[in-house]
């Protein structure tokens, strides 16, 4: 029995190195966060991939500001945030999560939205895959483009052209600030009709923005040529 769990296990691991290793230079045509909402939806949701060159630069510096500011520094774990988080969640009242960027990924990837311990035992591995095979740019370009920024919206191309009726490419920083200002509760938040919340939030992350220096903040994570899908 425990031979055949051990065999499970490797014909697991390495069918996600394969995996991981074709999204590395494959858009996913769909992720497991999008194949789940669409069987609610009974089939219907609103998702475009966007090459790295067709997003605004902005976009992605905007999203690590409110989702991930050491994106750059961590391999896929932020410790810091994890023991900030711990000690919020210990007082009661709001949970305060600390995924990371990589982390996010490969639970829309590959798992299921709820907050088991289960889903975290395999998100953990599967992180750590994605980091291993994976550049930061390509990490951040698939977050991108599969991230939910409305009730059955995925990605930057289904958003702007939503909201903005604009490609990714011509949004501007106030319009990048308010999608990244939907992340932790995309079917609650709007970007179409933003609450007070959600302008107080875009107005948070714009000055983040600028702290990190904007789009040459970029410049950390492309050291590397990125890998990245056709346009």
């Amino acid at each position: 029995m425990l031979l055949l769990i051990l065999r499970l296990t490797l014909a697991f691991v390495a069918t996600v190195v394969v995996i991981v290793a074709v999204l590395a230079v494959v858009p996913p045509p769909l992720t497991a966060f999008m194949v789940e909402d669409s069987i609610h939806r009974g089939g219907w949701i609103d998702y475009r991939w966007t090459s790295h060159t067709g997003i605004a630069p902005l976009c992605l510096v905007a999203m690590v500001a409110a989702e991930d500011q050491r994106f750059a520094e961590h391999s896929g774990f932020d410790f810091q945030a994890i023991e900030s988080a711990a000690k919020h969640n210990s007082r009661g009242g709001s949970v305060r999560g600390a995924s990371t960027i990589s982390q996010q990924v490969a639970k829309n990837l590959f798992l299921w939205p709820d907050r088991s311990w289960l889903r975290k035992a395999l998100e953990a591995p599967l992180t750590v895959i994605v980091e291993k095979i994976w550049t930061k740019r390509r990490i951040l370009d698939v977050y991108a483009n599969v991230a939910e920024l409305g009730d059955g919206i995925y990605g930057i191309g289904a958003a702007s052209r939503h909201y903005f009726s604009k490609t990714p490419g011509q949004l501007t920083a106030p319009e990048c600030a308010l999608l990244a200002a939907v992340l932790p509760d995309p079917e609650s938040f709007r970007a179409d009709a933003p609450s007070p919340f959600v302008r107080h939030r875009q107005q948070w992350i714009l000055r983040q923005m600028d702290a990190l220096g904007g789009t040459a903040w970029l410049r950390r994570i492309n050291a590397s040529p990125p890998a990245s899908g056709p346009p």
